[in-house]
């Protein structure tokens, strides 16, 4: 089966783009130059693409830095980690997953695909709203009526989150038990050349893999 596959380069995605590849799907990635900070990871998915030989991927540039509102879209410092932290952090992207998941669903319509693959997790993430099982379940039932394949061809596009109630190290097992090329991923929200192994999303990451018992592959300052 063809499925449109969110591929932002970072670890999460990553894997669940080899869940779409051990399943036997037939691969469309799409990744997004949404005015982030770390638009580093653009080149990663590139690369990702390239490993897993796909025939096209697919790359929308948008302008959500002209909205602002996150430390990935605007002039706010990315904090230091706080992997106990309660409240919504300021690396949250507005509307972000919403946006995303609406330009796959057009694009599944249009190649044909049944499903959209998104890396969200509820377990070990950094406590986005739009990572939770209700936002997939909403924007699912939203799915069912606004395309043509499912209001007249009967045809539904579903979402799949095979990561959703993983922990991080439970994702790089399973990343590794895939073969998915971890070493070419990144995760820091400050996008250098090197990971800066202090924010949110690299801690998340580095204790991961010392939890599933697995040496990080990439590079850090």
């Amino acid at each position: 089966m063809k499925a449109v596959i969110l591929l932002s380069g970072g670890l999460d995605s990553t894997v669940c783009m080899s869940e779409a590849h051990a399943a036997g799907d037939e691969l469309f990635p799409i990744s997004f130059v949404y005015g982030q900070r770390h638009a580093r990871e653009i080149d990663c998915a590139r690369l990702i693409a390239d490993y897993y030989k796909v025939k096209k991927h697919l790359v929308i540039t948008t302008n959500m830095d002209a909205i602002g509102g996150s430390a990935l879209t605007a002039d706010i410092e990315v904090p230091e980690g706080d992997e106990d932290r309660a409240d919504i952090p300021v690396t949250y992207v507005p509307a972000r997953n919403l946006i995303f998941l609406s330009y796959a669903l057009g694009y599944a319509e249009v190649v044909g695909a049944g499903k959209i693959y998104i890396g969200v997790n509820a377990v070990d993430y950094s406590g986005y709203p739009d990572c939770r099982p209700e936002f997939i379940e909403r924007f699912q039932q939203l799915a069912d009526y606004s395309t043509k394949a499912a209001t007249q061809n009967k045809k539904v596009i579903k979402v799949e989150t095979p990561l959703i109630d993983l922990t991080k190290a439970g994702i790089i097992r399973l990343g590794t038990e895939n073969n998915a090329p971890l070493h070419l991923t990144t995760s820091c929200y400050r996008g250098g050349e090197k990971a800066c192994g202090t924010c949110d999303s690299c801690l998340f990451r580095l204790r991961g893999f010392r939890e599933a018992g697995y040496e990080d592959p990439i590079a850090y300052e």
